[in-house]
């Protein structure tokens, strides 16, 4: 198994969190193309609604991860990330592990969410298969996008 870490609501007030979200945002940016890019600025990330969590070990921000609720029975995974040199090492996998658990606790009784359909986010869709996420049809607000690769799953 990998590597043990705390995973905890956030309340995004850190400076940490905050230089490790721009790093997300800015990540995001350069692999997708400009109108393709869905990950949320750390306001959007602060609005009722969305509820954060950060996986850290001691102060270190190795991930993050959040949901944003659709309606009441369905949420949106969104701004999922582990800190590139803790990368292969399980964060992301607990902190799914984590945000699936919370979500049915929460009520939820359905989770999607949005990636990319470039090779680079390849590793974030096999993550998503083996957690029991399928592919489906654009949910919410989103169209189709060639960029964009759509997956759900129930809980």
């Amino acid at each position: 198994m990998g590597l043990l870490v705390r995973i905890a609501v956030d309340d995004l007030t850190d400076p940490e969190i905050e230089s490790f979200l721009q790093g997300h945002i800015s990540e995001m940016r350069a692999v997708s193309p400009p109108g393709s890019t869905h990950a949320l600025e750390l306001s959007s990330l602060r609005r009722p609604g969305v509820t954060f969590w950060s996986a850290r070990e001691g102060d270190a921000v190795l991930g993050c991860g959040a949901i944003k609720e659709i309606d009441l029975e369905h949420a949106e995974i969104k701004s999922m990330r582990t800190d590139p040199s803790h990368k292969n090492r399980g964060i992301a996998s607990q902190l799914l592990t984590h945000i699936i658990g919370e979500s049915k606790l929460m009520g939820y009784t359905r989770l999607s969410l949005e990636t990319g359909s470039a090779d680079f986010f390849e590793p974030a869709r096999k993550l998503y298969l083996k957690h029991g996420f399928d592919y489906c049809e654009p949910f919410a607000e989103y169209r189709k996008d060639p960029n964009s690769v759509f997956m759900t799953r129930t809980l």
